[in-house]
């Protein structure tokens, strides 16, 4: 009898502001396979985009269950997490 495993989720987004200041995606969301590539991606990320974020959550997609987000990584303005 096999169980689903919980796995991590680890995402990186960037973004840019337009001239009305309002935030726009300029890269991802991406998942990544690593926290340490995450942010890593993410300080790259930074020098280019007004804001980036890298986070990471528990999550079991086979019974749809994630947990809350935690920020690995965050530069600049980026939109509030729901």
């Amino acid at each position: 009898m096999s169980q689903s495993r919980p796995s991590k989720l680890i995402v990186v987004a960037a973004f840019d502001q337009t001239d009305d200041g309002e935030l726009v995606a300029a890269y991802g969301p991406a998942e990544q396979q690593s926290e340490d590539r995450a942010v890593k991606l993410a300080e790259s990320l930074s020098r280019k985009h007004s804001g980036v974020i890298a986070w990471a959550r528990d999550a079991d997609p086979a019974v749809g269950e994630y947990g809350p987000p935690t920020v690995l990584f965050q530069s600049g303005d980026v939109p509030d997490m729901e």
